[in-house]
Parts: structure tokens; sequence; C-alpha cells
């Protein structure tokens, strides 16, 4: 019975109708009617009342029709566990049913090599205190070979050789997998990189090299093509160092000779121009000439100065002879002095012996360094043609690939809990901004 009713039926007593006439209705009332307070409809045209009447018509009630029973609503829990089967539970399942009945099988087929010989180390930041351990094994050229590994150089020789994207288009790779074809040179490299792996240790320097293909077949032809190329790069890389330090040694010991020869000329030159095989000896010589010369005079010097001292006249012949002979010597002394010390040309018309020897000796001096290079230069270009004989650096692989037998990929149980994971933290997040929404609206 409604609040109306109830009204009605009291005022037909009027002592009772009196009463609920002055007694003020309860919130209980008011909320009930603020409830069923209906707005006042604005005017409608046939339209809007056909659309009014097909929104509150219930099909379910048509004559012949059972009456539809209400819809209990769903509890908190039973809610919960709908969005979790539908956000959760059944992407997962619907992955383990691509994982278990469509994606293909894939095999791995491994190789560990290293770059060795005569390399020079190289040190690595983020090893800090340790870096010491770093013996010569950690080289350049050890990331040489893992970037050709990655690169496109790799992918296009490999194409043309083995012809890789038909080995990863085969019909055993499921469509989410298998490499179109069609595709450009450039998406090849992109699908490699996924497919193949070279890791580097920043210690040992050893070299990892992971393959994976749809067969086990193509992953032991692609792995042992890899390694074969990374030795052909390495060999190519130490047959080049070695050219080239043939080459500049032989060019060093050339320059050495041809400066030697320049030296020799000058020496001949020198010669021709002075007239002197070798100024050194001719100026020893004269000084030897000169020094008996000196020693001559003083003899005269004293017997002349014995006959004066006899009171023998001056006119005297043996005096006249000894004077005679002083400046004789003394003349010859002259000229020998002129040709040692004097500026300018002598006598003669000759340059001096002082300017012979500084000349002649800046020659030796540069003949003698030219000589000492020469030498050191084909000790060098004998020492390069002996390293080149021997191999300086060379790809050390210690590990072959061998014939895989059992597939390591797609990992579907670890697969399945990742994404699992994925897909409740994914979930929640959207859970959690969803209630924060509606709580700042509320």
């Amino acid at each position: 019975m409604s609040l109306d009713d109830v009204k009605e039926a009291l005022k037909e007593d009027s002592r009772e109708g009196e009463l609920v006439a002055f007694v003020p209705p309860t919130m209980t009332d008011l909320r009930r009617e603020a409830e069923t307070i209906q707005p006042i409809p604005p005017k409608r045209g046939p339209l809007a009342l056909l659309r009014s009447a097909g929104t509150r018509m219930d099909w379910r009630r048509l004559p012949g029709l059972r009456p539809a029973q209400e819809e209990k609503p769903l509890s908190y829990a039973g809610q919960l566990f709908r969005r979790i089967g539908l956000f959760v539970l059944l992407p997962t399942a619907v992955v383990a049913v691509y994982l278990f009945a469509i994606a293909s099988d894939q095999y791995v087929a491994s190789a560990q090599f290293a770059v060795r010989g005569n390399v020079e180390p190289m040190e690595h930041a983020s090893l800090g205190q340790f870096t010491a351990l770093i013996q010569k094994h950690n080289s350049q050229d050890g990331y040489i070979v893992r970037d050709y590994i990655q690169s496109q150089a790799m992918v296009e020789e490999l194409e043309r050789s083995i012809h890789i994207s038909r080995m990863f288009s085969r019909p055993e790779a499921d469509f989410w997998a298998r490499f179109d074809p069609r595709d450009p040179v450039e998406e090849l490299t992109k699908y490699w990189r996924k497919q193949v792996s070279a890791d580097i240790d920043a210690i040992s320097g050893v070299i990892r090299l992971n393959v994976r293909a749809f067969t086990p077949q193509d992953a032991f032809t692609i792995a042992r093509e890899v390694v074969a190329r990374s030795e052909v790069l390495i060999n190519d890389i130490s047959k080049r160092a070695q050219a080239d330090m043939v080459a500049q040694a032989k060019a060093d010991a050339a320059t050495a000779e041809d400066r030697l020869r320049k030296a020799h000329l000058a020496v001949q030159t020198f010669r021709n121009k002075w007239g002197l095989i070798d100024p050194v000896k001719t100026a020893e010589g004269t000084l030897t000439t000169l020094t008996l010369l000196r020693k001559e005079k003083i003899k005269l010097d004293g017997d002349l100065q014995v006959l004066r001292s006899s009171n023998l006249d001056e006119r005297s012949r043996s005096i006249q002879t000894l004077v005679a002979q002083v400046a004789a010597l003394d003349q010859q002394m002259k000229i020998l002095q002129d040709e040692m010390t004097s500026s300018g040309p002598t006598a003669d018309g000759q340059q001096n012996l002082t300017e012979a020897l500084l000349a002649y000796e800046g020659l030796v001096v540069e003949r003698t360094i030219a000589e000492k290079l020469e030498e050191s230069a084909h000790v060098l270009y004998d020492r390069a043609r002996i390293s080149a004989a021997k191999q300086q650096i060379f790809l050390a692989t210690f590990e072959r690939p061998v014939l895989p037998t059992e597939s390591l990929y797609p990992e579907r149980g670890r697969t399945i809990f990742v994404m699992l994971f994925c897909f409740i933290v994914m979930w929640s997040s959207f859970t959690l901004v969803k209630a924060g929404i509606r709580d700042q609206r509320s």
C-alpha cells in the first residue's frame, strides 16, 4: 500500500484526518516523495512519443510469453572473477592456443670462437677496477667480428650463397614467425638480427654465436657459414695489416737509400769543386808541415843568433844564408797559415781550408746519418717480411656448430607465464586508473 492510499483511508475519519493534516511528514516520507516526483515533460511530437513507447515497452510481456524473470545482480566476487576471466585468462588462453597449436618449432645452432694473435687490448669503462683482468684477447678485432655478423653485408653475402630468405620463409614456419621473401634486404636484416645473436665477453673476448631456424639443417648451415665468413674477414684484416706493414717498411728503406745516395753525390760534388779528396787529412798534413817549418825556423834562428854573437859581420856569407833561409821559412809558414785560417781566396785564388773543412764536415755528418738510417730501415724491412710470413691474427674456433636435435624455441611455458603476468599488470593498472577517475568525478 502506498503513502497516498494510507492518506485517503485516514482522511475518511475526520478526527484522524485532522491529525494527519497537522502532523509534519517525516524525512523518510519526504525522501520517498522526492524520489517519486517526475519532472514535467516537455511537449513532444509524434516521433518522440513513438520512441518513448518503444523504449518503455517490454517485448517479453507479449501475450503468449512467460513474464521475464528479473536478473539478480552479480556479487563483487562474481564481477571480479568475470573481469579476470575476460581480460586476463582469455588473452592468455589465446596465446597458449597459438603457442601449442600454431607456433612452429625453432632449432638453435651455437658456436664459440675468439680472435687470437698479436692484438692490442681495449679498455672497458664499465669494468672499473677489473680492467687489469682484460688480457690481449679483448681486442678491437673481436668487436669488429661481432658487428660484422649483425651487419647487412653479412646478410647480403649469405643471401647470395645459401639464400637465407628461403630458409626463413619455409612452409614449416607459422604465419607470425615466417619471413616474407618479398620484403627488401633492410627488412631481412632486421629479421636476421632477431634470429641470429652474437655476444662477446668483455673479459675473455670469447664470441658466442646463436642461430635460430625452423629446421635443424638450416640452423647448422647458417651457423657454419657465419663462422666461415668471420674467418675470411679476420684473414683479410691480417693480410691487409701485413701488406701495409711490409709496404711501409719498404718505402722507408727506399727513402733511406735515396737519402744516402744524395749524401754520396754531395761529397763527390764537393771533391770536384775543391779539388780535395779528404780535407781533414789535407788539413792534418798542412798542420804537420807547418809544425816542421816552425821547428826548422827555430833552429835557424838559434844558429843565426850564435853567429851574430860571435861578432861576425852582417854581410858575411853565413849570416846572409841563414837570414835568407829564415825569410823563406816565414814565407812558407804564412802561405800555409793563410790556407788554414784567412777569409776569402788565397794568393793562388783558392778558398781557404777552414771553409772547406766546415762544408766537408756537414756533408760527412749527413752521410753518416743517412748510412745509419739506411741500415736501420733495411733491418726493419727484413723484420717486416719475416713477420708477414707468419699469420698475426686468426680466428680460434673451439666450439664448432653441430646439428641440433631438439627445438629450444618457442619457450611455451615461460612465454605463457610472462604473458599471464603482463595481462595481470595491464588489467590491474587499467582498473586502478578507472577507479581513480570515477573517484574524482564523485
